[in-house]
């Protein structure tokens, strides 16, 4: 039966209450089950732990914690062994027999699946020393390998609740908004809007009922900050949520997550009805007065929606469609009444701030944007996952310290920050601190907190008509500048990357970019064009080579390259002839073989199985001829 907390000393004596029983001498091992790790099979490494402290008589003594991401995802499943902070990676079921009986039994560590430095070999097998979290703050995070996301009382044992009982029975609501204010906390969502002006706006707007919401509506592309919150640490944005809606006079909230994110949905579903149950959510909450309810809004799977005013239409039941925004939604939101959104990072950080207060949070960061901020590491990086990390901190400590550098030695090219709708950032501006203000200057974002490295590779060209192409699918096409000038801009980038662009195509771009970034309905339309211009600015040779030379550098736009056999690193292995969807090409066991280039797709086949490096791709070059007659091959050491 679940005890009611009627006021703070009652959630003081529960938080006592369950550090003491936590606190005989145990291990606790932590697997993550975020989602990113139950792909790889988390659960059932879960299945194999449970019946191996059985086994081994340790059950009372171990106690198996199912824990949200801790953000290095590519290396999962991930188990940490507290209190040592022992991290093993990439374990499997048959991996955990040897975890238990050399570490939990014996207390010795299990080398192989520790992680093993590329750079000097080192074996690293505690967490916080693996250079990938060893430069982070961790402050959202911090929790995520902890708690038990589905746990209220794992939440309160690391002062869950402890803000929301300050704000409620120590502050006025005035007072809360200063706070916010003072911090300088700035929208996590993307625009980077101050806080504490926009609570205060929504508090001061004439209009009743006032509402509150968390946009968990993440579609950028490789992005996944906000599920990881609300996957790992519910509490901590319900919290953060019941604060907001307190001090702006609040009395019902949504949040609102995408239907592609059905654990985020249940477990904060799972942290209302627990919050609810304890006195912490719905009527009278901790003995105060206030009163307040949430609902959770499954959202349809739109882009658009991310944005705010789409987001509010959705949840009145319509189409997910931006409004003009001559009266902001803090004054006319859901309803035609005040309403304060916030994305999911900016409601977890309010505890933070109520609890340590403004100074504190204002002494992490730079001037013009305070605390930490999580971005998504994602792309031909060493290291990839969650990334929570000071604001200002440079592109080129993110990538190389954090990141590990390229990916198989290859050169760093450019890094897209924001999403989508992010600019390009060449090598030459790696030292630039990420704030809101100084990726600006460059010409991108901090976004939501998407960040794709890109390498040699990468051909920037086609990567600007890929973003394109992502924003036409989902731009909403209300807007005539948006839905039109996305469409021209996807025909103009993909007749450059088939080799049929012009010379004036350059100025038809700047102009259509001119004309969407001021007169688009919303963001998406107005920063869809920040991948283009970057492009543009800091790649043009690229253009150039593509439009004047027909050649693409990076060997990526398939109309722009060639494949072709080198005679002499050929085997006659026939693994190429024998691959060939369309029989293009020639030879046999004893012989070179060529590729019939009016017969070639360029499907790339051949490229990919030649295990001799003998086929070649080549981009505005002289294609060599194929050998006159059936040439013998030369042998390796020949």
């Amino acid at each position: 039966m679940v005890k009611r907390i009627n006021s703070p000393e009652d959630l003081e004596k529960l938080r006592s209450e369950i550090i003491a029983k936590s606190k005989a001498e145990k291990h606790i091992v932590s697997v993550c089950v975020g989602t990113g790790c139950i792909a790889l099979g988390a659960d059932e490494t879960i299945n194999v732990l449970e019946k191996e402290v059985e086994k081994h008589g340790l059950k009372g003594k171990v106690e198996i914690k199912k824990v949200g991401c801790v953000g290095f995802c590519e290396q999962g499943p991930i188990i940490i062994i507290y209190p040592e902070e022992i991290c093993y990676l990439k374990v499997k079921p048959e991996d955990v027999p040897e975890i238990v009986s050399k570490t939990l039994v014996d207390g010795k560590i299990v080398e192989r699946l520790v992680y093993t430095d590329p750079n000097t070999g080192e074996k690293i097998s505690k967490l916080g020393e693996i250079p990938f979290y060893k430069h982070q703050l961790r402050l959202l995070l911090a929790n995520n390998g902890r708690i038990d996301p589905k746990s209220i009382e794992d939440y309160i044992a690391v002062g869950g609740y402890k803000a929301l009982a300050k704000a409620l029975f120590e502050m006025k609501p005035e007072e809360i908004i200063e706070e916010i204010k003072a911090s300088n906390l700035r929208g996590r969502g993307g625009a980077g809007f101050p806080t504490g002006i926009k609570w205060e706006t929504t508090r001061n707007a004439p209009g009743e009922p006032k509402y509150v919401i968390v946009n968990c509506d993440e579609g950028d592309p490789g992005a996944f900050m906000d599920r990881a919150l609300m996957e790992g640490n519910p509490h901590s944005v319900l919290e953060g949520l019941i604060i907001g809606a307190y001090a702006i006079g609040a009395h019902e909230g949504f949040v609102y997550v995408r239907e592609e994110y059905p654990m985020a949905a249940e477990h904060i579903s799972i942290a209302i009805k627990q919050a609810e149950e304890y006195g912490l959510l719905g009527e009278n909450i901790m003995g105060s007065n206030f009163n307040f309810k949430v609902t959770v809004h499954r959202g349809a799977g739109a882009f658009v929606s991310g944005e705010s005013s789409a987001l509010m239409t959705a949840i009145e039941g319509k189409v997910g469609e931006p409004r003009p925004k001559y009266i902001h939604t803090a004054v006319q939101g859901i309803w035609n009444k005040p309403s304060c959104l916030n994305n999911v990072k900016t409601w977890a950080c309010v505890p933070l701030i109520i609890l340590r207060g403004a100074e504190w949070f204002r002494s992490i960061g730079t001037k013009g944007s305070s605390g930490t901020m999580i971005f998504s590491l994602v792309g031909k990086v060493n290291n990839t996952g969650l990334v929570e990390v000071p604001m200002g901190i440079t592109l080129r400590d993110i990538i190389f310290k954090i990141g590990g550098g390229i990916r198989g030695g290859k050169k760093f090219k450019a890094v897209q920050t924001g999403g989508p709708s992010g600019g390009f950032i060449p090598e030459w501006l790696l030292d630039t601190p990420v704030d809101f203000d100084e990726l600006k200057k460059v010409g991108s974002m901090m976004g939501s907190g998407g960040m794709v490295v890109m390498d040699e590779d990468t051909c920037m060209v086609d990567a600007a008509r890929y973003f394109v192409d992502f924003l036409l699918e989902e731009s909403c096409g209300k807007c005539v500048p948006c839905r039109e000038g996305l469409k021209e801009l996807s025909r103009i980038l993909n007749n450059i990357c088939r080799g049929e662009g012009k010379e004036e195509d350059i100025q038809l771009i700047e102009d259509i970019c001119e004309t969407m970034r001021e007169a688009s309905l919303c963001a998406l339309g107005r920063t869809a064009v920040n991948p283009v211009l970057t492009s543009l600015k800091y790649f043009r040779e690229e253009w150039d080579e593509h439009i004047k030379d027909k050649k693409c550098r990076a060997k990526v736009c398939k109309a722009l390259i060639n494949y072709y056999i080198d005679p002499e690193l050929c085997q006659a292995c026939t693994l190429c002839l024998r691959e060939c969807p369309v029989g293009a090409i020639h030879g046999d066991k004893e012989h070179v073989h060529w590729i019939e280039q009016e017969k070639c797709i360029k499907c790339g086949t051949c490229y990919e199985v030649c295990r001799f490096g003998a086929v070649k791709k080549i981009s505005g070059e002289p294609i060599p001829p194929p050998p006159k007659g059936m040439k013998p091959i030369r042998k390796r050491g020949e």
